[in-house]
């Protein structure tokens, strides 16, 4: 059985496992290039806004509790939200150089997701508790927090513990401050031995392993508040009006992946038909398998394909959905392509036109792009399989929410753990019955 935590953790021991035809990128040029990105969308935000509405921006930013669904281009602007994504993604690139990191597939992939979360429920206020909780741990544990910074950075899926507490409740700001960090730190610091435990669980089939993770440490801390008579409701602030305006923008971020990707692999696709006949299932890191190039490459087909699939059922480009495209495009590094998250979109839509759910809702099309932490399944079973893993995965996320008070962001990792250790076993019982 595969080992996702310790691939990971281990991930300079295994550069042997490159793939020949793979262009050499050196660490400086990848490094270099997510940065780029990372400064052009902060940069890109005065476009939308000017500075005094991007900091009245920031501020609602910051002060809002944060949990699903808080869409910050409607709590702040998009000025705003992009310049919040842009500085998390610009403070998670410092640490993991300061940590002397390598910008491997999973840390691309953990980059790209805190900035894809930047536009909804991760801010520059509730993301640092919890690397503080990952830190002391690895003090305990005296070791490098280099081996630990995948887990830090995807442990942010609990940044709104932090902002919920912080700000949700009605404690006063000074004692809420406090609480919410503290927790924010304890849940940082439990992380590290339960993701590494849970991703037995699963078997590499749910990429998002940290939304597992946190959907439980989640439950603990919502069990504990609600001990204590708080609880939380369900929000569904989304802003409407801006599909053509997004469209465009992020066609602009994914065709400049293309044309990289095509440079950076001798300028030329060649390969890539390999890496789509790779099942995805963790540890699947395609840098270190097809190469920086086409893995940029690859990050740019899938963007477009999750945007044509939010046009083409008539949804909106959100805080949320842009959010779940966006991650889609980080797991492009590390496990998902175009042939294996389409099955997935087929199975939740599938799912929505069967059942009373709306396929153009945000919660939908979220579980469209966030299911598609389930593209293993379809990698490696085929598309059959893989369109009943999206059934299942929409059909069980409007459920798991209310467990975890939703104060997980990767509620849909959480979701996917349940359906891959579910499905998974009862797939390989029936095929070696068949055999």
């Amino acid at each position: 059985m595969q080992k996702p935590i310790e691939y990971i953790m281990n991930y300079k021991n295994r550069k042997q496992f490159k793939s020949d035809n793979a262009a050499i990128v050196s660490d400086v040029t990848k490094y270099g290039i997510v940065l780029s990105y990372a400064v052009f969308i902060l940069v890109s935000a005065f476009y939308f806004n000017n500075i005094a509405e991007i900091i009245s921006g920031i501020c609602r930013i910051i002060v809002a509790p944060s949990i699903l669904f808080s869409d910050y281009i409607a709590i702040g602007n998009i000025g705003s939200t992009l310049v919040n994504s842009g500085l998390a993604m610009i403070a998670s690139i410092v640490i993991a150089k300061i940590s002397d990191a390598e910008m491997n597939g999973p840390l691309v992939a953990a980059i790209f997701t805190i900035g894809a979360f930047g536009f909804f429920g991760k801010n520059i206020y509730n993301i640092w508790s919890i690397f503080l909780g990952v830190y002391f741990y690895t003090l305990l544990r005296k070791e490098k927090f280099s081996k630990y910074i995948i887990v830090a950075f995807f442990g942010t899926a609990l940044g709104p513990l932090v902002s919920q507490i912080s700000f949700g409740f009605d404690f006063p700001i000074i004692y809420g401050v406090i609480l919410g960090n503290i927790a924010g730190i304890i849940g940082g610091f439990i992380m590290p031995p339960l993701a590494a435990h849970f991703s037995k669980f699963h078997q590499g089939f749910n990429l998002y392993n940290m939304g597992f993770t946190a959907g439980i440490v989640g439950t603990l801390f919502m069990s504990i508040l609600r001990g204590y008579g708080k609880n939380n409701e369900a929000l569904a602030i989304v802003s409407k009006g801006n599909n053509l305006v997004f469209t465009i923008y992020l066609s602009i971020i994914f065709t400049t992946m293309i044309i990289l990707g095509y440079i950076l692999n001798n300028r030329s696709f060649t390969g890539y038909g390999k890496l789509l006949k790779r099942s995805g299932r963790a540890s699947s890191d395609f840098i270190a398998l097809d190469g920086f190039g086409l893995t940029m490459t690859n990050m740019g087909l899938v963007g477009f394909l999750s945007v044509a699939y939010i046009i083409l059922v008539r949804g909106e480009l959100n805080g949320p959905t842009i959010g779940g495209v966006l991650t889609v495009v980080a797991f492009a590094a590390f496990g998902k392509h175009a042939r294996n998250i389409l099955p997935i979109f087929l199975g939740v839509f599938l799912a929505c036109a069967t059942q009373a759910r709306e396929i153009n809702a945000t919660g939908s099309l979220a579980a469209a792009m966030f299911g598609t932490t389930l593209a293993p399944i379809a990698g490696q079973y085929g598309w059959k399989i893989g369109t009943l893993a999206g059934f299942m995965h929409m059909t069980l996320v409007v459920n798991t929410g209310y467990l975890h008070g939703w104060m997980n962001l990767y509620n849909n990792g959480f979701t996917g753990g349940i359906v891959a250790a579910s499905l998974v076993p009862i797939i390989n019982g029936m095929m070696k019955r068949q055999e």
